[in-house]
Formats: C-alpha cells, structure tokens, sequence
C-alpha cells in the first residue's frame, strides 16, 4: 500500500528547495543617487503633464463615441445627439449614457412624421446617388428602393413555399 504524502501540493520538495535558496542573503543592486534623481525627476515631468493630457484626450474620445456612430447610421437627429455628447462634457460625462442609447435607436415616429428615417446630410450629398435631386424626390427614390429590395424578398420567400408545396404534392402522389 501507497503512504500519502505528508507534505500538502503545495509544499513540494522542488518548493521547499526553491523557497530555502531565495532566503539566502544576496547583495543588493541600488542605482547611484544622482540616477535616482534625474529618474525621479523625469517621472514626475510625465505624471504631471502628459498623464492629465492623455486623460482628457481619452474622456474626449469615448464621449464623440454617439456622435461618430449617429454619423455612421445616418441617424436624422444626429444634430441633437451631437449637442447632447457636448452637453456631457460639461456635465462630467452624466448624459453621456443616453447620446449612447439615442444614437443607436431607429427614430419610428420620425420617419412617420417626416417622411425619412436618415439625416438630410444623407440625401445632399454632392457625390451620391441623390446628387442633384430635389429632397423630397430623393426621400421617395430611397423609399422606392427599400420597398423594391423587401418586393425581391417576398419573391424570394414565395418561390420557396411553392416549390415545397409541389415537393410535397409529388411525395404523397409516389406513396
């Protein structure tokens, strides 16, 4: 029969050696005085002014976070959350939170009330495809193209109901 080891898992023999060998007195490495100064002297220079500088640096950044996403989503209040990210540099970063929601949201009564669910900017662009429309005819040209892309889908959709319909009508015509 087996005796269990006394010592528990971590208490190993290569442990235990380890542990003896790092208590033995070794001398110790200091750096000269005037080294220990002049890199004293350096980190305080970096804490103090370049510390602070890449914190509002980064508080900037993430608070245009909702702006740059609006932009992106060609969200039609992207003016709004835009105000509101500056508004949240002021306050301290307390309605940051919410220029994040509101950038991500699809405005539904928007679009009911105007017509669109994108910004103008959207539509003037000087190199799109809207370029020298009129607003209102480039909003019903964009409509027309969503409404003919879910048409194709339908299509699509439809197409693939009949097809297992006649598959299943030719099943239980062979049983």
């Amino acid at each position: 029969m087996k005796r269990p080891n006394a010592l528990p898992l971590f208490l190993s023999q290569h442990s235990l050696i380890a542990l003896l060998i790092a208590m033995l007195p070794t001398s110790a490495w200091a750096m000269p005085a005037e080294l220990a100064a002049s890199v004293a002297d350096v980190l305080v220079w970096v804490v103090i002014l370049i510390v602070p500088i890449g914190a509002i640096y980064l508080f900037w950044k993430v608070h245009i976070l909702p702006e740059i996403i609006a932009e992106k989503n060609h969200h039609p209040q992207k003016n709004a959350i835009q105000v509101l990210c500056l508004l949240s540099l002021f306050f301290g970063g307390l309605l940051w939170p919410i220029a994040w929601l509101w950038a991500f949201t699809k405005p539904v009564s928007y679009k009911m009330a105007y017509g669109t669910d994108k910004h103008d900017d959207y539509f003037l662009k000087p190199d799109g495809e809207h370029a020298n429309k009129p607003m209102d005819l480039a909003v019903v040209e964009d409509e027309m193209l969503l409404l003919k892309e879910k048409m194709d889908g339908l299509n699509k959709k439809r197409e693939l109901i009949l097809s297992k319909q006649e598959s299943n009508v030719i099943g239980a015509e062979n049983a």
